[in-house]
């Protein structure tokens, strides 16, 4: 699902459109909204009613290792990468560990 594929979702079906805006963050710029958007889309139908707090807990672990860096077990990275496969995120920031930092440093 493309950008232009969630705009067009989303007009085409405005109470889930209205739903779905209800859970945004204020803190969450633009681009960190879209692709957490596009995240919670694209699972909705995996996941039933009773079950959205979970789908929102995840999608904050997704949006919060992607923008933010935060980590989390390996296998809860695993199940949200595999959720949000297919999104694009342009100019995400690249994070290093301080191991991957202090190895490139004891390597010069």
């Amino acid at each position: 699902m493309s950008a232009l594929d969630v705009d067009d979702f989303l007009q085409q079906n405005r109470a889930v459109a209205d739903q779905v805006e209800t859970f945004r963050g204020y803190w969450e710029s633009d681009k960190h909204w879209e692709a957490r958007r596009e995240f919670i889309l694209r699972n909705m139908n995996d996941y039933e009613l009773q079950q959205l707090d979970q789908l929102l807990s995840l999608s904050m672990v997704w949006a919060n290792n992607v923008f933010l860096g935060c980590r989390y077990s390996t296998e809860l990275l695993e199940k949200v990468k595999e959720m949000a496969e297919g999104i694009v995120v342009e100019d995400a920031p690249v994070f290093k560990t301080r191991d991957e930092i202090i190895k490139k440093q004891q390597g010069r």
